[in-house]
Protein backbone atom coordinates (compact mmCIF):
# COMPACT_ATOMS: atom_id res chain seq x y z
CA UNK A 1 0.00 0.00 0.00
CA UNK A 2 2.86 2.45 0.63
CA UNK A 3 3.65 2.47 -3.09
CA UNK A 4 0.02 3.49 -3.71
CA UNK A 5 0.42 6.49 -1.40
CA UNK A 6 3.35 7.66 -3.50
CA UNK A 7 1.05 7.66 -6.54
CA UNK A 8 -1.79 9.44 -4.75
CA UNK A 9 -4.49 8.46 -2.29
CA UNK A 10 -7.34 6.10 -3.02
CA UNK A 11 -10.90 7.42 -3.17
CA UNK A 12 -13.72 5.11 -2.05
CA UNK A 13 -17.49 5.22 -2.14
CA UNK A 14 -18.38 6.37 1.37
CA UNK A 15 -21.00 3.63 1.78
CA UNK A 16 -18.22 1.04 1.36
CA UNK A 17 -16.35 2.73 4.20
CA UNK A 18 -19.26 2.19 6.58
CA UNK A 19 -20.83 5.63 6.23
CA UNK A 20 -24.65 5.53 6.21
CA UNK A 21 -25.06 7.60 3.06
CA UNK A 22 -26.97 5.31 0.70
CA UNK A 23 -30.48 6.21 -0.41
CA UNK A 24 -31.86 3.98 2.39
CA UNK A 25 -29.61 5.60 5.03
CA UNK A 26 -27.51 2.44 5.22
CA UNK A 27 -23.94 1.49 4.43
CA UNK A 28 -22.54 -1.42 2.42
CA UNK A 29 -19.40 -1.77 4.50
CA UNK A 30 -16.51 -3.65 2.94
CA UNK A 31 -14.03 -4.56 5.70
CA UNK A 32 -10.95 -3.99 3.52
CA UNK A 33 -12.22 -0.55 2.51
CA UNK A 34 -13.08 0.39 6.10
CA UNK A 35 -9.54 -0.61 7.12
CA UNK A 36 -7.96 1.49 4.35
CA UNK A 37 -9.92 4.55 5.50
CA UNK A 38 -9.09 3.92 9.16
CA UNK A 39 -5.39 3.69 8.25
CA UNK A 40 -5.53 6.96 6.31
CA UNK A 41 -4.90 5.24 2.97
CA UNK A 42 -8.26 6.12 1.42
CA UNK A 43 -10.66 9.04 1.36
CA UNK A 44 -14.40 8.30 1.46
CA UNK A 45 -16.85 10.40 -0.51
CA UNK A 46 -20.48 10.16 -1.56
CA UNK A 47 -21.13 11.88 -4.89
CA UNK A 48 -24.89 11.91 -4.31
CA UNK A 49 -24.47 13.86 -1.07
CA UNK A 50 -21.90 16.14 -2.73
CA UNK A 51 -24.59 16.89 -5.31
CA UNK A 52 -26.97 18.04 -2.59
CA UNK A 53 -29.18 14.97 -2.29
CA UNK A 54 -30.42 14.14 1.23
CA UNK A 55 -29.99 10.90 3.12
CA UNK A 56 -32.31 9.07 3.17
CA UNK A 57 -33.67 9.73 -0.30
CA UNK A 58 -35.90 7.88 -2.77
CA UNK A 59 -34.05 5.28 -4.84
CA UNK A 60 -33.02 6.49 -8.29
CA UNK A 61 -32.07 4.75 -11.53
CA UNK A 62 -30.83 5.85 -14.92
CA UNK A 63 -33.51 6.07 -17.57
CA UNK A 64 -31.98 7.14 -20.86
CA UNK A 65 -29.82 10.21 -20.19
CA UNK A 66 -31.71 11.06 -17.00
CA UNK A 67 -31.59 9.89 -13.40
CA UNK A 68 -35.12 9.52 -12.08
CA UNK A 69 -36.36 8.58 -8.60
CA UNK A 70 -38.89 5.84 -8.01
CA UNK A 71 -41.39 8.70 -7.48
CA UNK A 72 -40.69 10.07 -10.99
CA UNK A 73 -38.59 13.06 -9.88
CA UNK A 74 -35.73 14.01 -12.21
CA UNK A 75 -32.54 14.27 -10.09
CA UNK A 76 -30.14 14.41 -13.04
CA UNK A 77 -28.91 17.91 -12.10
CA UNK A 78 -28.02 16.82 -8.56
CA UNK A 79 -26.22 13.74 -9.91
CA UNK A 80 -24.25 15.87 -12.37
CA UNK A 81 -23.35 18.34 -9.60
CA UNK A 82 -22.21 15.40 -7.46
CA UNK A 83 -19.98 14.15 -10.27
CA UNK A 84 -18.43 17.61 -10.66
CA UNK A 85 -17.70 17.91 -6.94
CA UNK A 86 -16.38 14.34 -6.62
CA UNK A 87 -14.08 14.86 -9.63
CA UNK A 88 -12.70 17.97 -7.90
CA UNK A 89 -11.70 15.76 -4.94
CA UNK A 90 -10.10 13.20 -7.26
CA UNK A 91 -8.15 15.93 -9.05
CA UNK A 92 -7.13 17.83 -5.88
CA UNK A 93 -5.80 14.68 -4.24
CA UNK A 94 -4.23 13.30 -7.44
CA UNK A 95 -6.00 10.01 -6.74
CA UNK A 96 -5.11 7.29 -9.20
CA UNK A 97 -7.53 4.61 -8.01
CA UNK A 98 -11.17 4.67 -6.95
CA UNK A 99 -13.23 1.87 -5.38
CA UNK A 100 -16.90 2.22 -6.33
CA UNK A 101 -20.12 0.58 -5.17
CA UNK A 102 -21.49 -1.70 -7.84
CA UNK A 103 -24.77 -1.25 -9.73
CA UNK A 104 -25.38 2.32 -8.58
CA UNK A 105 -26.62 4.98 -11.05
CA UNK A 106 -23.67 7.05 -9.82
CA UNK A 107 -20.91 4.52 -9.16
CA UNK A 108 -21.85 1.35 -11.06
CA UNK A 109 -19.17 -0.13 -13.32
CA UNK A 110 -20.20 -2.32 -16.24
CA UNK A 111 -23.78 -2.77 -15.13
CA UNK A 112 -26.43 -0.65 -13.46
CA UNK A 113 -30.08 -1.05 -12.58
CA UNK A 114 -32.25 -0.81 -15.68
CA UNK A 115 -34.68 1.96 -14.68
CA UNK A 116 -37.66 -0.27 -13.88
CA UNK A 117 -37.01 -0.33 -10.10
CA UNK A 118 -37.43 -4.10 -10.17
CA UNK A 119 -33.83 -5.03 -9.36
CA UNK A 120 -33.02 -5.84 -13.00
CA UNK A 121 -29.55 -5.00 -14.32
CA UNK A 122 -28.41 -3.76 -17.73
CA UNK A 123 -24.99 -2.98 -19.19
CA UNK A 124 -23.94 0.56 -18.34
CA UNK A 125 -21.92 2.90 -16.18
CA UNK A 126 -22.86 5.20 -13.35
CA UNK A 127 -22.27 8.90 -13.97
CA UNK A 128 -19.23 9.14 -11.64
CA UNK A 129 -17.73 5.92 -13.04
CA UNK A 130 -18.11 7.27 -16.58
CA UNK A 131 -16.39 10.55 -15.65
CA UNK A 132 -13.53 8.70 -13.95
CA UNK A 133 -12.97 6.53 -17.01
CA UNK A 134 -12.75 9.66 -19.18
CA UNK A 135 -10.01 10.93 -16.85
CA UNK A 136 -8.14 7.63 -17.04
CA UNK A 137 -8.52 6.92 -13.31
CA UNK A 138 -8.31 3.23 -12.35
CA UNK A 139 -11.65 1.97 -11.05
CA UNK A 140 -12.38 -1.13 -9.01
CA UNK A 141 -15.96 -2.15 -8.40
CA UNK A 142 -17.00 -3.55 -5.03
CA UNK A 143 -20.30 -5.38 -4.64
Amino acid sequence: MSSQLEKGPIIVSACLAGINCRYDCAAKSAPDIVKMVEEGLAIPLCPEQLGGLPTPRPPAEQIGDKVITIDGVDVTAQYQKGVEEAIKVVEMTAAKKVYLKSKSPMCGVGQIYDGTFKGQLKPGEGLFARALKKLGVMIEEVD
